[in-house]
């Protein structure tokens, strides 16, 4: 695996465009981030469809079609320096294959942010595009909106990436040890469901795998953690840190099972890293050359996660 092209950093005045790929956004959660953003003297602009909801299915924020657009028109816009999306939930595998992947290559690196449902294009980003991202905190999430610590964590990454090439976990080993490799992952429903599709890549061999999830019952969780054992996809990784499992199970039955499903791989496992939906979220940087140091609990970037 091999590390992926790196945008550039943003600076003041850069312009970041929201958009809503996935659930339906609310106004007031919408305005609060964009209120965040402009305090960092970024220059917001929405999609047109950003509070669209879907007039049968609920769970969508507006039609596939509207939401695809919105995506091509923000990311192909040569005024547009970064692409964050307002929120996931569901609805990303519906718009993906309508997006014009070549017009796109050709708009050229750009920062891009999003985690939860968004998985699924940080997987084509990757494939398509060998193009570096960040899972992160999104612009109408609550977390983004009221906790500072996943506030602070994203504002340094996109304006002073060097200030954050440690994260630190501070839990314990699930299996120890230290590895190399280029960071990738997201949540693990997604990355069992993409399997097999024209966006995923065909295996994490030579990653650092970042797993997370929620409100999944364990036996959900070991049925996505079998299937890409059985699939292959997880042969060759090479280590492996695990974020927030929210509204899952127990902590100790949680535990129980990664260490079945991941312990065999003969990786160094690290837990506790808190990305994903939970408070404080840290930003993750995929498609980065990285160590994990399992004992440590620490992730060290070879380099900033942008230019």
């Amino acid at each position: 695996m091999k590390e992926l092209r790196r945008p550039a950093r943003l600076a003041p005045g850069a312009r970041v465009a929201v958009v809503a790929t996935s659930g339906p956004v609310p106004e007031e959660r919408l305005q609060a981030g964009l209120d965040v953003l402009r305090g960092w003297d970024l220059d917001p602009v929405v999609g047109a469809h950003v509070l669209d909801r879907h007039g049968e299915f609920g769970y969508l924020a507006g039609t596939d079609a509207d939401r695809a657009a919105d995506f091509q028109r923000a990311w192909c816009d040569p005024a547009v320096d970064a692409v964050l999306c307002a929120r996931g939930g569901y609805g990303v595998q519906r718009m993906i294959d309508l997006l014009d992947w070549e017009a796109l290559r050709a708009a050229g690196p750009k920062v891009f942010v999003g985690f939860s449902d968004i998985t699924v294009l940080h997987e084509a980003f990757a494939n398509r595009l060998g193009l570096a991202t960040l899972y992160g905190p999104m612009a109408a999430g609550v977390d983004f909106i009221k906790n500072g610590r996943a506030q602070e964590g994203l504002r340094a990454t996109l304006f002073a990436p060097e200030t954050v090439r440690t994260l630190a976990s501070g839990g314990t080993p699930l299996v120890p040890g230290r590895a190399r490799g280029v960071t990738l992952g997201g949540c693990l429903c997604l990355l069992a469901a993409e399997l097999g599709t024209p966006h995923a890549r065909p295996s994490a061999s030579g990653g650092l795998l970042c797993l997370e999830d929620v409100g999944e019952e364990t036996y959900r969780l070991d049925r996505y953690l079998t299937q890409l054992r059985r699939a292959g996809w997880l042969d060759g990784v090479q280590g492996v840190l695990l974020g927030s499992w929210e509204g899952c199970a127990g902590r100790e039955e949680v535990r129980a099972l990664l260490a079945d499903r991941l312990g065999a791989l003969g990786v160094p496992v690290a837990q506790d890293f808190g990305f994903g939906h939970c408070d404080g979220a840290l930003t993750i940087p995929f498609g980065v050359a990285a160590e994990l140091d399992a004992d440590a609990g620490t992730l060290t970037l070879d380099r900033p996660a942008l230019r």
